[in-house]
This record gives structure tokens, sequence and C-alpha cells, in this order.
């Protein structure tokens, strides 16, 4: 990957919304030539960790390159964590160093008392003074800003969102090659899917794997990337009508909160200039992809993929229409759908998806749950379900863990979970499974509403009477409860196991 082909144009390669700070390509080099210079300085040699603790800001991108350039891995830690949360994650990774921003410095204050073995010996605060830490980037200030002459190409070593327990690093080997002969994890997509002049939306914490991996896979080709400080949804319609973006990248909560914006405040903002958007991280109800598909035209495309890149799918819009629900085809690696067995099955049935050829990659330190991933014959899975229509088209049923057994009958959330959004009272919902009696377990629901006057005794049984006109009664919730937010993480993937705990308590 690299980005060097684009400089001396004075080209943005990141804008912040709304601040409007601009970093150029210029800027943008020099900044992580600065940074891996002091990290070869400090001893920092190809494998080895840094920890990245910051939101949004004109420093995060450097940070990420100049790990990348300097052949170690880069670790970017969710800000929503607590110290102890990311003291687990730097001492699992093994980091040698650790580059924050001022706004996460209570957390960094925490980390020393929560790490086994003391903090790590390379501490860099941005734009902020705490002691102990080295002030960044006035501590790179007396760097080259040419490039380290031992340029080695790293990797994100990226921890799952720990939906169902503590977090798992994913890594990948190194390839012990130039950044210049790498080759781009999604150079070939971006070039087809993109162009030079694009201006891409980068709307969700890039301290996640899709926005960090696209908007550095931009930034290589040449594509000036607007980065949104923190996503709400009228701000998202400003910052496409303000900067004139031409493509984005979404997940699907986002569209449903622009989707709930009254109708006078989504027409007062033009967003003509969009030409293609993307999304993925979560399963998006048909009803909502179509209600986007018609305000911005038949432009909204999807992939399907994962932290650990095992393999991945792309549908266009087009093609989607045709397809509804579908998340494509195969782009990395051959789709299989295999039941409890291991035996593949026929289009039409559901079954845990694998990927065959895609890229290798090991949990780090777990050895069982790396082993748990792949088949006899070296296909991978990360446990979602599935199942291949006649064309070859896959479409997402739920994640296994997800699953609802009932009186022995195997129900997927989602489907409800899918509806329940589309109701115009309905923000958010989440489905799931509580223990009962008779059944097993029963299904349960939780949903947030548009106005919190709507979240009454009377409207839930509204809703429970709505679902069961359009769904099968075993697959409906049997109640209904609200919650003022759903715990949800940045790229769209429900917290349930707080929910499922809470409501699991039996009342009285």
């Amino acid at each position: 990957m690299q980005i060097r082909e684009h400089l001396g144009t004075g080209k943005p390669a990141v804008i912040l919304y709304p601040t409007g700070t601009v970093v150029t390509f210029d800027g943008l080099e020099a900044r992580a030539n600065r940074l891996a210079h002091y990290f070869r300085a400090q001893g920092l040699r190809e494998g080895d960790v840094v920890a990245i603790l910051m939101e949004n800001n004109e420093h995060i991108h450097a940070a990420m390159w100049a790990a990348r350039r300097s052949g170690l891995y880069y670790v970017p830690i969710n800000t929503h964590l607590t110290a102890a949360e990311a003291a687990y994650i730097i001492d699992n990774s093994n980091a040698k160093g650790i580059i924050a921003s001022a706004a996460q410095s209570k957390t960094c204050e925490g980390l020393a008392a929560e790490l086994p073995d003391g903090l790590p010996g390379i501490l860099l605060l941005a734009d902020g003074d705490l002691d102990g830490w080295a002030r960044y980037p006035e501590c790179v200030a007396d760097q080259p800003d040419t490039p380290i002459d031992d340029e080695w190409e790293g990797d994100l070593l990226q921890y799952s969102s720990g939906t169902t327990g503590r977090p798992k690093g994913i890594k990948r080997p190194l390839q012990h090659v130039t950044p210049a002969e790498a080759p781009g994890m999604m150079s070939a997509l971006v070039g087809f899917w993109s162009h030079p002049d694009t201006v891409y939306l980068s709307p969700a914490p890039l301290y996640h794997t899709a926005p960090s991996v696209w908007s550095m896979n931009m930034q290589a080709a040449g594509r000036t990337t607007v980065v949104m400080e923190k996503f709400d949804a009228e701000g998202c319609l400003d910052a496409i009508a303000r900067h004139r973006v031409t493509h984005g990248q979404f997940v699907p909560v986002m569209f449903t909160r622009m989707l709930k914006l009254p109708e006078t405040v989504r027409k007062s903002y033009d967003v003509s200039s969009l030409e293609r958007v993307i999304h993925a991280a979560a399963p998006c109800p048909i009803e909502i992809k179509k209600q986007m598909i018609d305000w911005w035209g038949p432009i909204v495309d999807e992939y399907y993929a994962s932290s650990e890149a095992h393999g991945s799918t792309l549908i266009m819009a087009e093609d989607w229409l045709t397809h509804p629900g579908s998340v494509g085809k195969a782009t990395v690696g051959g789709v299989h759908i295999l039941d409890e067995d291991g035996n593949e099955l026929p289009p039409g049935q559901a079954g845990e998806i694998y990927f065959e050829g895609g890229a290798s990659f090991e949990y780090l330190n777990d050895p069982e749950k790396t082993a748990s991933s792949r088949d006899s014959r070296g296909w991978m899975t990360v446990g979602d379900i599935g199942y291949l229509d006649e064309d070859g088209f896959l479409y997402l049923t739920d994640r296994r863990h997800h699953m609802i057994i009932s009186g022995g009958v195997n129900i997927y959330p989602q489907e409800a979970e899918n509806l329940l959004v589309t109701h115009p009272k309905v923000m958010d919902a989440a489905v799931f499974g509580v223990p009962d009696d008779d059944m097993g377990q029963s299904v349960k629901a939780v949903v947030q509403t548009v106005d919190p006057a709507d979240a009454t005794d009377s409207f839930a049984d509204e809703l429970l009477a709505w679902l069961r006109d359009r769904l099968a009664h075993y697959k409906c919730p049997r109640s209904i409860s609200f919650e003022a937010q759903l715990p949800r993480t940045d790229t769209g993937k429900l917290y349930k196991q707080g929910l499922i705990d809470k409501y699991s308590v039996p009342v009285g």
C-alpha cells in the first residue's frame, strides 16, 4: 500500500467533519515518516506491536500509516472501553508502545494500575500532557520527513468487538515485503468501485476494522477521505452536501437513523453528488435497503466480510434488486454451506458459512478457538449462518450464538428484528431468547422507540399484533419491553448479553 504517487498536489487526504481540519497527502506523508523514524529510534522492529487509542482526529491515520510502514502490527482500541478493558488488549497483544490522544487522557491515567507488567516503554499523547508520556507531535519534530531506510509492510491487529465474551485478537502473518511490493488488501475493489476524483465519506470510528481498512485503501489510491468525528444522522447528510461526497461506507443502523429523520429534514440536503455507497458489518433489513434505494437511487452496494478477512462477498445494487436480501457472490474465497457434521448443504438450506482459499489468520493466544474456525479441509468460518440460492448468491440468516431454541424449534431472531425496525414508530430492536420452564427458551423483544412517549404497554400490545400479522407466530416475541437506547457498537452490532441478563431475571 502506498500514497506517495499523490504527493506534491496539495490534495486533501483527510477532511474532518464538522471541524473542517484538513491534512493533505503531503502532510500525511511527512507525519507518518516522522513517526516511523521515531518508532525505529525507540527500538521497534518488524513484528512488534503498537496500540492506538484515539477517536477520529487528525492524527490517527498518520499513526496507522507509520506503524504499517515500519512493519509493525497496530492495534486500534475502542475509545469507549474502560481502562481495565483497554489494558487487557494492550497486555494480550504484547504492545510495546501506545499512542493516544488528549481526549483519552483519563483512560491513559488508569492503565498503569490495570497492566500486570506496567506500562510499555513507548508512550505518546497527542495534543496533551500527561506525566510519563511524550507529547506528540512535538516529540517527533526533529525526525526526518523522508521514509525510513528499512520499510516493511505491517498489518492491522484487530480485536473483535467482544459481543460474546472478551475480545480476541485477529492476527495475520506478516509478508516481509516492502510497502511498494505489498498487495493492497482491497486495491482491486477500490479501483473498480471508485475513481481518482472520489470524495469518500467515512462516518464510523476508525478504531473498527472496516473504517480503518477502507479509509487507508482509499488514501493509498489517492482518494480524499471525509472523516466524521462522530456520526449523527443529520450531520451525515450535511457532510455529504457540504463536501460533495461521491462514495461512502455505512452500516445499516446509520441508514435507519437517517430514514427516521423527518422528511423535510432529509429533503433539505442535496445528496445528488453520491455515485456509489456500500454497507456491511450487520444485516440490513430488506425494507430499509429498499427505502434507501428509493431515496439515493440504485447505488447502494453491499459486501459481507469479517475482521478475520478469511473471505468476502459483494453485491452491487443492480444485482440486489433481483436478489433482495443477498450479500452477493464471493470475491475472496469460495463459499460453502455446511451442516453440523461438516456436510455441504444444497441451495436453499441454511448452515454455517465457510470460505475456501481466503487469507489465513489466528486468534491471538487462543489456539483452541483458532482450530475451531477450520474444518478438515482448511475451510474457515466465523460462525455466521446462511444459505446459497440456485444462482450462487449468499444470504445471511444470523449468528449461530444468536439462535433461539424454543420447544425444540430453531429460531433466528434477525428476522423479527428486521421487521420491527420497519415500523414507523420503532428506532431500533433486539430479539433474543430468555429462559422458559416449558419451552426451554421463549422469544423476547426489546425496542427503542423514535418518540420516547410511545414506550407504553398499549404500544407493546399493538406492536405484537402488528408482528403476528406479518410473521409466523412461533418466531414472534412473547413480550416486548422498552429501553431508551439499545447497546450497539459503533458498527451496528448489538451487545445482546446485557439485555439477555437483564430480562432473564425472574420477576417478583
